[in-house]
């Protein structure tokens, strides 16, 4: 089985200044790190491969230091990685970013098993991985809870819907993203991270995608308008009550009903 995981690079903080003029996150100079969903993603590959055999690839798409996911992936077990870097790519929205990694994916030859994980934490959109299988023209499940069954041209599984858990049979090719907690993800390995240390990422620019239509990625491939874009206000007020439990219980109960929750 081939498999293919998607990953990216995140803010490893919640401290990020916006561009205000283009709303896009200010990453140069901050601390990175792989997108948490994604870990779950890779240890849904990594658990497949080792019970049915075959390759993990990975993909991810950035600026190039993006590269170091890709380096992470390796050091907890995948095969090969491809970075999707250009400056044409930079400021892409959701259904930019869809059609940029699509247009990767198809430079990668044959693919069984994309899979994402549910959102990002920089975005938390969870759209790009339902957008990408419609560009590629695959099936695709959301909120996958578990991998039920793998057949030689199908894959079972349990997917979270908003009131009932069902499953679904489908074939291959196909993407999935999965929910939190399908594997508790393992950690890097130093071994791994000494035996891959010189392993080669694949680079893939604009200049490689068979779509030459700047117009589709980046800035302009964006449709999405952002018109206003900013920090949530840090609320840090506080007091400090002391007392008997009575009597701090009273206090509680007095500022409940000021702040009209009782």
């Amino acid at each position: 089985m081939d498999i293919l995981v998607c990953i990216k690079q995140v803010p490893g903080t919640s401290k990020v200044e916006v561009d205000p003029v283009t709303g896009v996150l200010k990453r140069d100079g901050i601390d990175s790190k792989m997108n948490p969903y994604d870990l779950f993603a890779l240890e849904t590959a990594l658990k497949l491969k080792e019970k049915h055999g075959g390759t993990i690839k990975v993909i991810s798409m950035g600026p190039p230091q993006a590269a170091d996911v890709i380096k992470e992936a390796y050091m907890m077990g995948a095969d090969c990685g491809t970075l999707l870097s250009d400056r044409k790519f930079a400021g892409a929205d959701v259904l930019a970013t869809s059609y940029t990694i699509s247009q990767g994916i198809r430079k990668m030859g044959h693919i069984d098993l994309i899979l994402c994980g549910k959102q990002t934490t920089d975005g938390d959109t969870a759209q790009v991985g339902p957008e990408m299988a419609e560009y590629l023209k695959i099936p695709h499940i959301a909120n996958v809870l578990s991998i039920k069954d793998v057949k030689d041209d199908s894959i079972v599984v349990e997917m979270d819907m908003p009131n009932t858990v069902e499953i679904a049979d489908v074939k291959f090719p196909c993407l999935l993203t999965v929910e939190k907690d399908i594997y508790q993800p393992r950690l890097p390995s130093y071994k791994k991270k000494l035996a891959t240390k010189d392993r080669k990422i694949d680079m893939l620019s604009f200049k490689d995608f068979e779509d030459q239509d700047e117009n589709k990625y980046g800035l302009n491939g964006s449709p999405t308008q952002v018109e206003r874009i900013f920090p949530p206000a840090v609320n840090t007020d506080k007091e400090m009550w002391t007392g008997t439990g009575e009597e701090v219980s009273e206090k509680l109960e007095g500022k409940l009903k000021e702040l009209k929750f009782l």
